[in-house]
């Protein structure tokens, strides 16, 4: 199928940016039998995906049917139906259709290996059509070491998602962490994870085995060098070229020395950049106001985005909205080496028993355990007084969970409290103080908020309602995994603003990863993939891995079309 091998400058098939979109599409025209070249413009390779949880939402696939755990596409339909808002139904159903082939495929083909995810419900499981577990799938862990030299390349996870400077651990593990001076069984379970760690370290810059999005990266990276494909990081495109019939046929990239220089496509160049979050006047097109700039993703540096190199030939782009972005609650620091670091509230927190929200008032304003998408919908809905809130616990929490940054079991958190980014004060009308809301009505939240806890319940918000909820409570905790009250000093606060986790608005392309143009017409030989493309999801998020899961399915279908399109020019 080649047209010949790669010469010069001169490529069947490019790739622009190496998240899971990116990766997946070079590795799927490789095995095509196309030359490849993947562009990534950092040093390292992942985007966003390598420091994400890397869960993949793929609906009615054959694993979780192995595992006995019974689902439909009719059913995702349903389900669907009640929580997207259902424009766009025809990339819907192709997603719906192909979502369980690309598994298929990659599995069969690559190092891509994927387990389910029983116990992870959707995040609406009280609607038509939900399910308990199943429909997510995770990387299953992964041994660096099979990288060799390559293993630089993959993006660190987030410093603080790793224990003792490198050390990653997997969902199962937490458990074990907090029990372990309480339990043998997870004394010696952790004990087993330090010794393993430390004997990787006398090897490698960090930890080797490698769980969640960095586990996807690495397999993914390793299937793509495997078949052949040739990667450049360090390359940033400035601008896509078309030939005179208006086809895209290259582009024009900046290397890390600065030099221009034009590489060819013959087939096609697929966008996974990793969308619009880094680009403010764009991204303003798709936000509230109220709801700022703070972004969870990686950032492109100087590189243009893929919507705006799009955009440059008669891409078209989503229409203008509110909705455009994928939401999560973060809150914000500094490192030690002077970096900014942004912590996304996903799960580690909002949920577990002993935890409340305030916002400028110092009331309740949501329920802390539903997903982080709402969490920040609840906030920009408040923006007038929930921009930003306040995540509050007191110190028995604090110890046995963390808060944000902070994890489990710290000690010296006195630095984090000589930064600001986290208050401490002996009683919550000094802790109001502190965070600039009424003493009294902070108090009165608390005392409400307590009443009911000491039973479990929550009447303001129904908390630990939903078994989606409950999944990321403490199951230790009863009659509700979710609630428990406030009352151990001193009493803790952490800010959180919105954040995106990455842009649902994006390129308009068709059920095939193909970029189309404002009259509707193919923009010929441009594919957009993984967050460069305008999520089938439409802004909204029915469960864990509703980026990762359409990403990996439209990069196989981009990485497939462009491998078989036969328009192209020699």
């Amino acid at each position: 199928m080649k047209d010949g091998p790669a010469t010069g400058d001169v490529w069947d098939v490019i790739v622009v940016g190496s998240g899971a979109g990116g990766l997946t599409a070079a590795s799927v025209a490789a095995a095509e039998g196309c030359s490849v070249l993947l562009l990534e413009q950092a040093d390292v390779v992942g985007g966003t995906t390598a420091i994400s949880g890397g869960m993949v939402w793929i609906p009615a696939n054959h694993k979780a049917a192995a595992a006995q755990r019974a689902d439909s596409l009719e059913a995702a339909r349903t389900y669907l139906a009640a929580t997207v808002p259902g424009q766009d139904r025809t990339r819907l159903e192709a997603f719906l259709a192909h979502g369980d082939d690309a598994i298929r495929d990659l599995e069969a083909r690559t190092s891509l290996r994927l387990q389910p995810v029983l116990t992870y419900p959707d995040y609406y499981p009280n609607l038509p059509g939900a399910t308990s577990g199943g429909r997510v799938l995770e990387p299953v862990p992964f041994d660096a070491r099979a990288l060799g030299e390559a293993f630089a390349l993959v993006r660190n996870p987030l410093p603080e998602f790793m224990l003792l400077g490198g050390m990653m651990i997997s969902r199962a593990d937490i458990p074990h962490l907090r029990r372990v001076t309480r339990s043998l069984r997870a004394a010696w379970h952790v004990g087993k994870l330090l010794l393993k760690y430390g004997i990787q370290r006398l090897r490698a810059r960090r930890g080797t085995t490698l769980y969640l999005g960095n586990a996807l990266v690495a397999r993914l990276l390793k299937s793509a060098l495997d078949l052949g494909v040739t990667l450049r990081t360090e390359h940033a495109v400035e601008r896509l070229v078309t030939d005179t019939q208006g086809r895209v046929c290259g582009l024009e990239i900046r290397d890390s020395a600065g030099q221009t220089k034009a590489l060819q496509a013959r087939r096609g160049v697929v966008l996974a950049t990793g969308g619009i979050s880094h680009d403010s006047e764009l991204r303003s097109g798709y936000v509230p106001g109220s709801a700022g700039n703070l972004t969870a993703t990686v950032s492109p540096g100087k590189a243009v985005c893929g919507a705006r190199l799009a955009r440059g030939i008669g891409g078209k782009l989503s229409d203008p909205t509110n909705d455009g972005a994928f939401w999560v609650p973060a809150s914000t620091f500094t490192r030690s080496n002077g970096s900014r670091g942004v912590y996304p509230h996903t799960v580690t927190d909002r949920a577990k028993p002993g935890l409340i929200a305030v916002d400028s008032n110092g009331q309740r304003f949501v329920n802390e355990a539903v997903s982080y998408h709402e969490f920040v919908r609840a906030q920009l809905s408040n923006a007038n007084s929930a921009i930003p809130a306040w995540l509050i616990c007191d110190s028995r929490f604090l110890w046995k969970y963390g808060l944000g940054k902070i994890k489990p079991f710290t000690l010296a958190i006195k630095p984090d409290i000589d930064s600001g980014y986290l208050k401490r004060a002996d009683t919550p009308e000094a802790l109001a103080k502190l965070i600039d809301v009424s003493p009294s009505a902070l108090q009165e939240t608390i005392a409400n908020f307590n009443r009911h806890a000491q039973t479990g319940h929550d009447p303001k918000f129904g908390r630990g309602g939903n078994i989606y909820q409950r999944s990321l409570g403490d199951a230790e905790q009863q009659p509700n995994p979710c609630v428990a009250p406030l009352k151990q000093a001193p009493y803790y606060a952490v800010a959180v603003y919105p954040a995106d986790l990455g842009m649902s608005a994006g390129i308009v392309t068709d059920a095939h990863a193909r970029v189309l143009a404002a009259d509707g017409a193919l923009v010929a030989g441009l594919y957009a993939c993984g967050n460069d493309m305008a999520s089938i999801m439409e802004g909204a998020y029915p469960g864990p891995g509703i980026t990762l899961g359409p990403a990996i399915t439209f990069g196989w279908l981009a990485g497939r079309q462009v491998a078989d399109d036969r328009s192209r020019q020699n």
